[in-house]
């Protein structure tokens, strides 16, 4: 599975991972810090936005995933 850190505001740290890949896109759970607490959401990302946020910033992969405590 490949982590992505998410551009947010502050110095949050939120993060999203790719859970599985079907021809349309992406199902993601992404995990947000909310004042101390995670908060969890599972969703599905097109490819074509997925591609955009890349190129734009928004997401960057995370080099070393294992850093991150999946579903935390």
């Amino acid at each position: 599975m490949e982590s992505y850190t998410l551009k947010s505001i502050g110095k949050s740290t939120d993060y999203m991972t790719i859970t599985r890949e079907t021809e349309e896109g992406y199902a993601v759970r992404i995990v947000r810090d909310k004042d101390g607490y995670n908060e969890i959401t599972n969703d599905f990302i097109s490819k074509a936005l997925f591609e955009s946020c890349l190129r734009t910033g928004y997401i960057e992969k995370i080099a070393n995933p294992e850093e991150i405590a999946i579903g935390a």
